[in-house]
């Protein structure tokens, strides 16, 4: 059905240029000989030739030009392919020219002059025009590529960041299951809890998923609970303090504020005598997530080292604002950008 459409709108279009050339034939065969056009014996020869001249140099120079773009393209070749159609074109006129020149005095039986002159003129006009055709034909298909170019840009762009999105459950799962594991043999009825807030918190994970964007009052409603299920581990070895204006219509990537206090509490000693002190304020535009650093050692193989460089590539995506990290002063501090919607 579509190559039906297409081949009807092909035609279509040909009729179009056919009609175009008899309008412009009349005119052009009264200029091209008044006498001819004046006795009406000849005048319909004339207009007839003058038709047939439009149609040779117009369609016959534009399939010429089609059986070329076949064998040289512009992006792979573009000198090439001018020298190649300017050439061709050339021969195609001169060709044309002579036979429609002697075409023309027999039919009609009249001189039509010097054949030099009109052969120049003519080939000064092919090489003009088509060279003016050629610069468009070039830009076009420059254009398409350009297109064509940003668009796998996006897909390529938009696969990276669903990957980065899907590195998040099984991170927060991971580690979550791991307290868990810890808490069961310490405190079965905290367990229990534990487990009822996970499923709590873990819906959030799920329906967030397909979200680029949160709300900040989401997130840090999920936060809260997140940090519920901390507090029963670590007691009031963690303490949290959450000062942060909710109402001013931010986002912020989903989990993006869970990882960060994640990674501070995988990294950091948390302990009677060393408590953790984790801090969310906000700063003008800034989301700040800071902790006293106090470092543990930590196993390689038991780091992910997926954090701080999901956060920082995510937001690399959703914005030209970069994700601040600053360690100095034994203060480990992150600072994410709060975007809004227009």
């Amino acid at each position: 059905m579509l190559s039906f459409i297409k081949t009807k709108a092909f035609w279509v279009k040909q009729a179009k240029d056919l009609l175009k050339i008899f309008v412009f034939s009349i005119p052009g065969a009264y200029l091209a000989c008044r006498s001819c056009f004046e006795d009406p014996n000849r005048r319909y020869y004339l207009i007839v030739l003058n038709f047939l001249v439009w149609v040779i140099m117009w369609k016959g120079n534009s399939f010429v030009n089609g059986i070329t773009n076949k064998y040289y393209n512009w992006l792979e070749a573009p000198v090439k392919r001018l020298i190649a159609g300017v050439l061709v074109h050339t021969v195609y006129t001169m060709i044309a020219i002579v036979s429609i020149f002697y075409t023309v005095e027999a039919a009609l039986d009249i001189s039509l002059g010097n054949i030099h002159y009109t052969l120049i003129f003519s080939l000064i006009a092919t090489i003009l025009i088509s060279l003016v055709l050629h610069s468009i034909e070039f830009f076009k298909s420059w254009r398409e590529v350009a297109v064509e170019s940003e668009r796998m840009k996006k897909e390529v762009i938009s696969a990276k960041y669903e990957s980065l999105k899907n590195q998040v459950n099984p991170h927060f799962l991971f580690n979550s299951l791991n307290a868990l594991t810890n808490l069961v043999y310490e405190d079965q009825d905290q367990a229990a809890r534990f487990i009822k807030k996970l499923s709590e918190v873990y819906r959030y994970v799920l329906e967030s998923r397909d979200k680029e964007l949160v709300s900040l009052s989401t997130e840090l409603k999920f936060v809260e609970s997140y940090m519920f299920l901390q507090k029963i581990r670590f007691g009031d070895n963690l303490k949290v303090n959450l000062s942060v204006d909710q109402r001013q219509g931010y986002e912020v990537p989903p989990l993006a504020v869970q990882m960060l206090l994640e990674n501070a509490i995988k990294h950091n000693v948390i302990s009677s005598e060393a408590p953790l002190t984790i801090v969310i304020e906000q700063e003008e535009n800034y989301l700040i997530v800071s902790n006293n650093l106090q470092k543990k050692n930590i196993v390689k193989s038991e780091s992910s080292s997926m954090g701080l460089p999901n956060i920082k590539a995510r937001y690399s995506f959703l914005s030209s604002l970069p994700v601040v990290i600053d360690d100095s002063n034994n203060i480990f501090t992150v600072k994410l950008p709060l975007l809004k919607l227009v």
